[in-house]
């Protein structure tokens, strides 16, 4: 799995002009899934995303979690974290899982990031045309990839 990671001041998704996700402080996530991911994955990976420590402390500096902060969370479904630009112009993205196998691990990876925070995330809708807006803070964008834990 790989993740783009931003600390937020806000964040939104509009779907067909309804908007169905929206926090203040927090972290939106966007999350690429491929075929080989699994369990072990979602739950090193949610782990660590709760346990970031990229939020300012009273002195002003990044030592707190966005658990820490009780910070919203938004994480939206990005197939597009595995293009392949190697070759051409056009990206490809047969490394991206297909939804059969892709949102019961989204599905899977919202509920487990839901257990290690403690409280409700918002999603974006797997496979919709989403609007996404945010105001990144700092700017803060981490990239972790599940399959780079050594």
């Amino acid at each position: 799995m790989k993740t783009v990671i931003q600390r937020v001041s806000k964040a939104s998704v509009t779907i067909e002009g309804k908007k169905v996700a929206d926090i203040k402080s927090g972290l939106l996530i966007l999350l690429g899934i491929i075929n080989e991911d699994t369990m072990e994955d979602i739950q090193w990976l949610t782990k660590k995303i709760v346990n970031l420590r990229i939020f300012n402390d009273d002195n002003g500096v990044m030592n707190t979690s966005v658990k820490d902060i009780n910070g919203g969370i938004i994480v939206v479904s990005q197939f597009t974290l595995h293009a392949s630009t190697k070759k051409g112009n056009r990206p490809s993205y047969i490394k991206a899982a297909k939804p059969d196998i892709a949102i019961p691990l989204y599905q899977k990876f919202v509920q487990q990031i839901e257990n290690e925070l403690g409280k409700k995330v918002q999603t974006g809708e797997f496979g919709a045309d989403m609007k996404v807006e945010l105001l990144n803070d700092g700017p803060v964008t981490i990239l972790i990839d599940s399959k780079d834990k050594v």
